[in-house]
């Protein structure tokens, strides 16, 4: 039986103490899937809010407490679709801002995996950092509107993404890149999802914005053969079958073995 992990911001606080003003947790999901894209989801927050200092969310409601861990957060894969569902906007809430990137099956195909999983990564920190109101010059977003525009593009960022590898750095700068305002500093931490708050956030809210497009996509008639709704791209018995029968659509990811 798994042991229940909680998450902590234990390793956020010690990113904080190095003179990082954001931290953003990071995790993927989909990466073995046969079809639709691959996502990463960026969960970030606002280091001066680990020690109680006035804070604004994303949505802006203001918070003067220090920053907790949400409750019921934990590792995606260790709840349930319900869980998730259920905790989804509290966590979207719990964020100073929030974002999914993605990379296309056929991005996929194109570059391989990991790079996709990088670009995935990387426009998933520009979108979060531009809802911070970072690189928005005079226009900051809600949960940077306390910063002046100098001060906002003058930040350090640090980051904490799932498992071994450091995709994200590795895609920096790249030809197929975004430009991030303020490129992270990133940590990897093996099991990051089970043991770092923005990291689980991340993963739970990437899980769900994923199931939902797989969802959406399952009830279209060319896609209702592949059962998506229940599998969400993974490769069920079901799936296999189906594409065996009917041949890949053109969300699957070619250079996979299919069947």
């Amino acid at each position: 039986m798994a042991v229940s992990v909680i998450p902590t911001l234990d390793l956020e606080r010690a990113i904080a103490e190095q003179g990082y003003d954001v931290i953003v947790g990071f995790d993927e999901v989909g990466r073995g899937s046969l079809a639709g894209p691959v996502m990463v989801g960026a969960a970030a927050i606002w280091a001066r809010d680990l020690d109680g200092s006035a804070r604004t969310s994303q949505e802006g409601s203001q918070k003067s407490s220090p920053l907790e861990v949400p409750k019921g957060v934990a590792d995606s894969k260790m709840l349930t679709e319900h869980k998730r569902e259920a905790i989804f906007d509290e966590l979207e809430q719990w964020c100073a801002a929030w974002a999914v990137g993605a990379a296309s099956n056929t991005e996929i195909d194109e570059w391989g995996i990991s790079y996709a999983l990088g670009v995935a990564a990387l426009r998933a920190l520009a979108e979060a950092e531009r809802k911070l109101g970072i690189g928005e010059g005079e226009s900051a977003g809600i949960a940077g509107s306390s910063e002046s525009s100098e001060a906002l593009n003058n930040l350090k960022i640090g980051a904490i993404l799932d498992g071994p590898n450091d995709y994200i750095t590795k895609a920096l700068n790249t030809f197929d890149a975004p430009d991030v305002p303020i490129p992270a500093d990133v940590t990897c931490k093996v099991k990051g999802d089970r043991h770092c708050a923005t990291v689980a956030t991340a993963a739970v809210i990437a899980k769900v914005t994923r199931d939902r497009l797989m969802v959406k996509f399952a009830a279209q008639p060319q896609y209702v053969p592949y059962e998506w709704a229940n599998n969400k791209g993974y490769g069920s018995a079901a799936h296999r079958e189906a594409i065996v029968e009917h041949g890949p659509s053109d969300l699957h990811r070619l250079s996979w073995h299919l069947v």
